[in-house]
């Protein structure tokens, strides 16, 4: 199922089920329980992210030929960060460059996000996929001068601003992906390819993953997991490419779609 969740014109929140670009109908019941198509039409009047995340883990350094074009060296356990609820945003609606925090080097990644459907703890790879409701497009927006000068050490200061965290347009549920780490991923800046490749690079797979971040620690259901980048990022291009006002970007996942967001300013003075 390829479930959505949108708002109607009178402002109500509920979840469909997307079955082609045009025709999308209400499904009833819980996300993170039974789901019920109920073949009715869906007014969509503004499309929301496929859920309000419990938390979002981010795994940095993931995919080999990243770190290859970062020179950094593949580390010994996944590498993990976090970014805030706050950080969420919608399909279709902007990534706003920061101004109150300045940053000129806000740069795109695209990611597979996976989604945990129930209480996870120290659960091990060879059944760590039955705790996965689905998975959706996510693109891990990173202020990298931020990231790497302004934070302490510590990355969230520069992967945490609003709206660094698109997530969608739908949640396909496990039984459509059998195997995440065969999927084709890209990012696409005002219609240039900038990231094209596979899951299949990943250093720690997704069982992996979630093996790792289960261990001595309780997953909640809706815990999104963003499983890293690959290579292509803007500031390891040469010239170095970041976002910038007016710009548009997308992320393109195999068997998902597209999660498409315009780049502004954020208005402040």
């Amino acid at each position: 199922m390829r479930i959505l969740r949108y708002r109607d014109s009178a402002g109500s929140i509920h979840l469909g089920c997307q079955h082609d670009q045009k025709s999308v109908t209400r499904v009833e019941g819980d996300l993170f329980g039974s789901l019920k198509d109920t073949g009715q039409p869906a007014e969509v009047a503004e499309w929301l992210a496929p859920l309000i995340p419990t938390d979002i883990l981010c795994i940095g350094l993931n995919y080999r030929k990243h770190a290859a074009e970062g020179n950094q060296a593949i580390p010994e356990n996944p590498v993990l960060f976090i970014k805030n609820k706050g950080a969420l945003q919608n399909p279709g609606a902007p990534i706003v460059l920061p101004k109150k925090l300045p940053s000129q080097s806000v740069d795109y990644e695209c990611e597979l996000a996976v989604v945990i459907g129930k209480e996870c703890l120290n659960v091990s790879k060879a059944n760590a996929l039955d705790y996965v409701v689905g998975y959706t497009c996510a693109n891990d927006v990173s202020a990298r001068d931020w990231q790497r000068n302004g934070g302490g050490g510590q990355w969230c200061r520069g992967k945490t601003f609003r709206t660094f965290a698109p997530l969608g347009p739908v949640l396909v549920t496990k039984d459509e992906i059998p195997n995440p780490n065969d999927l084709k991923i890209k990012t696409i800046l005002n219609g240039e390819v900038m990231q094209d490749w596979t899951t299949s690079d990943m250093i720690f797979d997704v069982p992996t993953l979630i093996e790792f971040l289960s261990a001595s620690t309780l997953l909640l259901p809706g815990t999104v997991i963003l499983t890293g980048t690959p290579h292509g990022v803007g500031f390891a291009r040469k010239p170095p490419v970041f976002l910038k006002a007016g710009d548009t970007v997308t992320i393109d996942i195999e068997k998902i779609g597209q999660l498409t967001n315009p780049v502004v300013d954020e208005d402040w003075k």
